[in-house]
């Protein structure tokens, strides 16, 4: 397959992981058979590396909360960040591990039941990671939008039609 077949499969998956592989094949013309090949593919390569549900813990019951955590680091001679950003990794907190530039080197977001325990995953086992200098917490008030979808309903107008 060519490079923009492959990127429409991606962009499709990325929207609607759901989608039925017969529908898929019709919208960009192709066998059912070639697409599942090319997927299993893609799969090998680590470019499709998974498939999730978008969930909006804000409309249920469960209390979650979510922080992003700026982390300055030293990076080990020989290896770089990758040693120290798989260690962070493998915290069951952590839901992702980002390097970034700017003032800090990782963003690291986790989730947890409360502040308190957030705060206590940041002392007692973020921080406590050899070549961490420094940490930054943020707390995700509300969210509006993630991975591309909207979380938020839109507002109805409600005002009422006036004409003369």
């Amino acid at each position: 397959m060519t490079e923009l077949q492959r990127e429409k499969i991606l962009r499709n998956l990325e929207q609607n992981s759901r989608i039925e592989l017969h529908d898929l094949a019709i919208m960009l013309g192709v066998s059912e058979v070639e697409l599942a090949n090319e997927i299993d593919l893609m799969t090998k390569e680590h470019i499709i590396c998974g498939y999730t549900t978008l969930i909006n813990w804000d409309n249920t019951s469960k209390e979650i909360v979510t922080a992003l955590i700026e982390v300055k680091v030293t990076p080990q001679r020989g290896i770089g960040f990758e040693t120290l950003a798989e260690r962070i990794s493998r915290f069951p907190e952590v839901t992702s591990v980002y390097l970034m530039s700017g003032g800090f080197d990782f963003m690291v977001m986790i989730e947890g039941k409360s502040m308190k325990e957030v705060s206590k995953f940041v002392f007692e086992k973020l921080s406590a990671v050899d070549s961490i200098l420094s940490t930054s917490t943020h707390f995700v008030l509300k969210k509006y939008k993630d991975h591309g979808t909207s979380l938020v309903e839109a507002k109805k107008d409600e005002r009422m039609v006036v004409s003369a």
